[in-house]
């Protein structure tokens, strides 16, 4: 039974670099082929590769076995286009030697891939591998590195948010402001987490994919959607730039004078954003979504609310806790405001939906009527 020494060169080290054709079959052509590749490039792996299977080749012969040798070698583009390649010369090597079983020479992990291939034509008693001694764990964990970070998860996971890093380092470094470049890279950090734990990928994802068919099919929204991030954007600096931040003062006075700075910026925005969405779906669906009615009582509910609140709180804070700012005639009308504004929200739109969904179904009522007579006719 004949035993095929087969090294593979999966990447076509040797057509590349040493100019040779493959497949190569024989000891001679193989030695050439080694001598070749080392006059080219020394330090090439696959220089220790081919030399190792020429010292099969002759360990095995010295015992008497019916031996051949061969090296196959794939393509420069590592994957199906350079495993075809080695399939298809494998072939070529199987008619000519008559081999029936193999010993496979590698060079590393990524030529163990061929594997399937070779067990597929071949018996495969034995698989040598061959690294310079100095880089073999090296070599391994580079190659698992590569083929971890190809992984679309892995990337998304783990390099988006460095890279999230390095961006928001680097604006802010451009404009000379590396000292607030902390704080910002810890707020995208905690956006990007909060995203992850909450799963709003999607509706992320959504946002931009309506943003961009926005932006190539002339939509209203995807124009408000960018005014309500510039408003978004320059409350938050505003809100930034107006807290005073001081080591003396409890930690939840700073976070209370962001917050009653940034509650009208994201009303603001959130009645931009939704008025360009209800104009596109009029002028899409020719009809009004009633879904939205509720959307700018909610937002002036939460804008006089939670700015009556978060200022309230702030100044009670700054004078040990006093009570007299939610005596003050502003927390309690802007309170109330909000109170009433929600209460007419939801009295209102539980009124309209009422509505809606009566004319709704006599118009679904009248299309099946009207089918069922055109069906009779």
């Amino acid at each position: 039974m004949k035993i095929l020494i087969l090294n593979v060169d999966r990447d076509d080290d040797f057509g590349r670099k040493a100019k040779v054709k493959t497949p190569i079959i024989g000891i001679q052509d193989n030695l050439d082929a080694a001598n070749k590749l080392g006059r080219a490039d020394p330090e090439d792996s696959d220089l220790n590769a081919i030399f190792l299977a020429i010292s099969a080749y002759d360990g095995l012969r010295d015992e008497g076995k019916d031996v051949e040798v061969a090296t196959l070698c794939g393509d420069i583009s590592v994957g199906i286009k350079s495993d075809q390649k080695i399939n298809d010369q494998l072939k070529t090597v199987i008619k000519k030697t008559g081999a029936e079983e193999a010993i496979l020479i590698s060079d590393g992990a990524e030529d163990e891939y061929i594997l399937p291939i070779v067990q597929s034509r071949l018996k495969i008693i034995s698989i040598q591998r061959v690294s310079v001694k100095q880089s073999k764990e090296l070599e391994d964990t580079y190659y698992r590195i590569i083929k971890l970070l190809d992984d679309d998860k892995v990337k998304k996971q783990f390099i988006l948010p460095i890279a999230l890093v390095l961006i928001v380092w680097a604006i802010f470094a451009i404009l000379n402001m590396a000292a607030s470049g902390f704080g910002a890279i810890v707020f995208t950090l905690g956006a990007y987490l909060l995203i992850r734990v909450f799963n709003w990928e999607k509706n992320i994802a959504f946002m931009f994919s309506e943003m961009k068919s926005g932006l190539l099919t002339g939509k209203l929204s995807f124009y408000t959607y960018i005014i309500a991030i510039i408003i978004i954007a320059i409350s938050t600096f505003y809100a930034f730039n107006n807290t005073k931040f001081n080591s003396e003062l409890l930690w939840a006075v700073p976070v209370l004078s962001f917050l009653k700075d940034i509650t009208w910026g994201i009303v603001s925005a959130g009645l931009v954003a939704t008025f360009g969405r209800v104009t596109d779906l009029y002028v899409r669906k020719n009809k009004v979504n009633w879904s939205y009615w509720i959307v700018p009582f909610s937002l002036f509910a939460f804008g006089f609310t939670a700015y009556a609140i978060s200022k309230s709180l702030y100044y009670s804070l700054l004078n040990d806790f006093s009570i007299t700012p939610f005596q003050t005639f502003e927390f309690i009308g802007y309170l109330s405001a909000g109170i009433l504004i929600a209460f007419i929200g939801a009295v209102s739109y539980h009124y309209i939906k009422d509505i809606y969904t009566t004319e709704k179904h006599e118009i679904d009522i009248e299309e099946q009527t009207t089918k069922l007579l055109e069906n009779a006719e």
